[in-house]
């Protein structure tokens, strides 16, 4: 997406560095200021999920697999890092307990490291797996808008073109994922293929993830949208005044069950009660194959 302009996603590798460099935008000081940045300490950049200076399911997951290889980097020795191992993954698997995903992108470091017999080959291995974890993530994120898309272009159609009107819940656009997002997805596709379009945008609290991160996305977007207090979905709805509800998810059950920030309840059940279209968007990461 694009900020002032400039196209960024929000987690890369700093070119021309002299050793693996992690730069990422710091949302904690948004929607104020615009800070990147950067990193060579896995130290740091764990910290910086722990502080949610970073924050969303897939992007958390991408994060926690450089801090891996951050991580791995300061070694020398094989067998020191094979005997500290267990303990690093631990540290950044913990490091967030909502986020599947960052326990899917550690387990598959472990997988692609499993069977390297140098150092240099471990951390080789290493990096183009959360390289490859990050490019599917980024894919699924694009396809999530896609499918999305024409939900909301029916929806249209239904009202014969007339605004439609899209409530959504914290943060899960490009600043929750590497690019695109979730929730946000559709919206950013949709109004790409002419949908005329308005966003309630929840405030979120306590952290007011959508009053300081989906409202300033929105507004870079160029996409009109309006922020209300979390209590006034209801109400909204109640009336008329909104057309679909689409949130994102840290977790989803086998069977379904969806995890998001709270408050996302409340709207679900205020959306069945008035019949109004409610949808999780979701890559493949962030469904949790061990709980039913």
């Amino acid at each position: 997406m694009k900020i002032n302009g400039k196209s960024y996603r929000t987690i890369w590798e700093k070119e021309g560095a002299a050793s693996l460099t992690v730069c990422y935008i710091n949302q904690n000081k948004l929607p104020h200021r615009f800070e990147i940045l950067e990193t060579s300490d896995f130290r740091r950049l764990l910290e910086s999920i722990k502080t949610m200076d970073l924050r969303g399911a897939p992007l958390i997951g991408i994060a926690g697999g450089y801090c891996i290889c951050l991580a791995i980097n300061e070694y020398h020795d094989k067998a020191r890092l094979q005997s500290d191992f267990r303990e690093i993954c631990q540290s950044v698997s913990s490091a967030r307990p909502t986020a599947v995903n960052l326990q899917h992108a550690v387990k598959l470091i472990q997988q692609k490291i499993t069977f390297a017999e140098t150092l240099e080959k471990i951390k080789a291995a290493a990096l183009a797996a959360i390289r490859c974890f990050a490019e599917v993530e980024l894919e699924s994120s694009r396809k999530i808008g896609e499918f999305g898309k024409e939900i909301l272009i029916e929806l249209s159609k239904k009202k014969g073109g007339e605004r439609l009107n899209v409530m959504t819940h914290c943060n899960a656009g490009w600043l929750a994922c590497l690019d695109y997002g979730t929730a946000l997805s559709p919206i950013y596709a949709a109004r790409d293929a002419g949908i005329d379009l308005h966003v309630w945008v929840s405030e979120t609290r306590p952290r007011n993830q959508g009053a300081k991160l989906t409202a300033f996305e929105l507004l870079h977007e160029n996409i009109p949208h309006t922020i209300i207090a979390d209590n006034a979905a209801g109400h909204l709805m109640q009336h008329g005044l909104v057309d679909v509800v689409i949130v994102g998810a840290d977790r989803v059950t086998r069977s379904g069950d969806v995890c998001n920030k709270i408050g996302t309840y409340l709207k679900a059940l205020a959306a069945a009660d008035n019949g109004v279209p409610f949808y999780a968007a979701l890559p493949e990461s962030t469904i949790d194959s061990t709980i039913q």
